[in-house]
């Protein structure tokens, strides 16, 4: 599932595409959606919020989409051929007379009235890149259970939302706990929410999810995707498992001398 900061930068590329101009091509390609036609409606503006898109458009409408484990947006100058992927994956298409926005793989596409899309996003937590930020009710939410285990607290969008598979296990590191340490054995929550903050902040506009502090493409991370590599800190391999209950299970990665038991 993409992390909040790679969503976030889609928002940017559809909004800069499509903000203030008028649809000229719509293909909802989704049953319930089948026969909508949104063209003539000029896009007001795409923001994020957490893991989801919301394309608002006049008259009071909101386009919704969720990109999960493999959905995608791609924006192409009108009149160009698609390359993302072939058209049975195609879910959905707007477009205005100078940019195409193509949406693949989408597992969620709806259109719902702008005043409502609290029913779709309300129970989220504080956004970690929304104007309207605020670390005090993340950190309260994120330690409402002190049991349960870091890495699936940091998970849960209800408590910050735009936290992926890769910060929970960077966090993890970057606290020096093990992924499934219990929230309230680990030594500074509000340090772990600021790192957050700003590890997202950071990449926003930029891809690789950078948390060493190295952009280049093999040094980006500390123990994330690094199983059986030596710890970038200290040397020792770095060890994977996975945690949680399958389905909902992650896979985590860490640094059995930097991230010891507690």
């Amino acid at each position: 599932m993409p992390e909040g900061d790679s969503v976030f930068r889609t928002a940017v590329q559809l909004n800069e595409a499509l903000a203030g101009e008028v649809l000229e091509v719509c293909d909802l390609r989704v049953p319930a959606l089948a026969t909508t036609d949104l063209t003539g409606h000029r896009v007001l503006e795409v923001v994020s919020r957490g893991k989801h898109l919301l394309m608002r458009i006049e008259d009071g409408l909101t386009l919704h989409t969720h990109l999960r484990m493999e959905g995608r947006w791609a924006v192409y100058p009108a009149g160009e051929r698609w390359t993302g992927g072939a058209g049975w994956q195609i879910r959905a298409v707007v477009g205005t007379a100078r940019r195409t926005a193509v949406g693949y793989r989408l597992p969620v596409v709806d259109l719902l009235p702008t005043a409502e899309e609290a029913t779709v996003v309300g129970h989220l937590g504080p956004d970690l890149l929304g104007p309207d930020w605020d670390p005090q009710e993340a950190l309260r939410r994120l330690t409402a259970d002190p049991a349960r285990p870091l890495a699936l607290a940091l998970l849960d969008q209800r408590n910050l939302a735009g936290v992926g598979n890769v910060y929970a296990n960077e966090l993890s590191f970057l606290a020096r706990v093990p992924p499934w340490t219990p929230v309230g054995d680990v030594p500074d929550p509000p340090k772990v929410v600021a790192t957050a903050h700003k590890l997202l902040t950071l990449n926003r506009l930029r891809s690789g999810h950078v948390t060493t502090g190295d952009p280049r493409p093999d040094r980006r991370n500390w123990v994330y995707g690094r199983a059986r590599q030596p710890c970038r800190r200290c040397g020792t391999r770095i060890l994977t498992s996975s945690l949680g209950t399958p389905p909902q299970d992650r896979v985590v990665y860490w640094c059995p001398a930097c991230q010891p038991e507690r």
